[in-house]
């Protein structure tokens, strides 16, 4: 049987923070539908954990290290899956500016790893710093370091040098 108190605070979580979730699931696998899949996974989750967590004051934080994690887990699992995805065409993002460029710096992004992948959109678009990026992802600040290095090179050689703008803003965040 459930908590209802953990029922009622689990609803204002999921009411909080499950549009920024899907989004941080969505730069991460590169499509809205297995993003989704990745944030129900980790709601099911928090859900079930939430009963047995002695402080529950950090939830966001909490639910996006498990939104990560359950996206590295899916893509661990997917090297020996039989079934490949295939290139589609991108999801339109309503507004904004430089969308074109956003679209290209995201298809890029699919060949980075999963980790890699990971670490820039912590510390790049949720603009973590390295010890918060290393503990969403229970690793090294040197792990942090060194895929951020690694992913930031790969995109640039992949994009070139007409993305130079960008390269000079990733460093100063950096």
């Amino acid at each position: 049987m459930t908590d209802p108190t953990w029922n009622a605070e689990f609803t204002r979580h999921f009411d909080l923070t499950a549009d920024s979730m899907r989004f941080t699931a969505y730069l991460l696998c590169g499509n809205w539908h297995e993003a989704e899949d990745v944030v129900q996974a980790a709601f099911l989750k928090l859900y079930l954990a939430g009963p047995k967590l002695a402080r529950r004051d950090g939830l966001a934080a909490y639910t996006r290290k498990i939104v990560v994690r359950t996206f590295i887990g899916e893509r661990r699992r997917m090297r020996w899956r039989r079934e490949k995805l295939t290139d589609s065409p991108p999801e339109m993002p309503s507004g904004g500016e430089h969308v074109e460029d956003r679209l290209v710096v995201w298809q890029a992004m699919s060949v980075l790893g999963a980790r890699q992948r990971a670490v820039l959109v912590l510390r790049f678009w949720h603009d973590l710093s390295v010890e918060e990026t290393a503990s969403a992802l229970g690793c090294s600040t040197g792990t942090v370091k060194s895929q951020s290095a690694r992913g930031v090179a790969t995109l640039r050689h992949r994009l070139g040098p007409q993305y130079a703008d960008l390269w000079q803003e990733v460093s100063r965040r950096a």
